[in-house]
């Protein structure tokens, strides 16, 4: 019977041993899965901040040489009109 009980104890042990490294891994992983999460999260935010960046550079250089182009346009018609005859 003492040995039987000893037996138990000892084939039960490793099973609690290894539920409680299974819950500190599971700790680990959900730490790296967080860690991978932000790191994704930045790697997107800066993509889309860089792409919108070009998007307002490219939209206001084509807005300035609009104005420009309107301005020497308007500049003629005043000269053409103010021009002695």
């Amino acid at each position: 019977m003492l040995s039987a009980t000893l037996c138990l104890c000892f084939a039960a042990t490793p099973v609690a041993l290894r539920a409680q490294s299974s819950a500190g891994q599971d700790m680990k992983n959900a730490g790296h899965d967080t860690k991978q999460a932000a790191k994704d999260t930045g790697s997107a935010t800066k993509k889309t901040a860089k792409k919108a960046g070009h998007n307002v550079k490219k939209d206001t250089k084509k807005a300035t040489h609009k104005t420009a182009q309107k301005t020497k346009q308007t500049s003629q018609k005043v000269e053409d009109k103010t021009k002695p005859q």
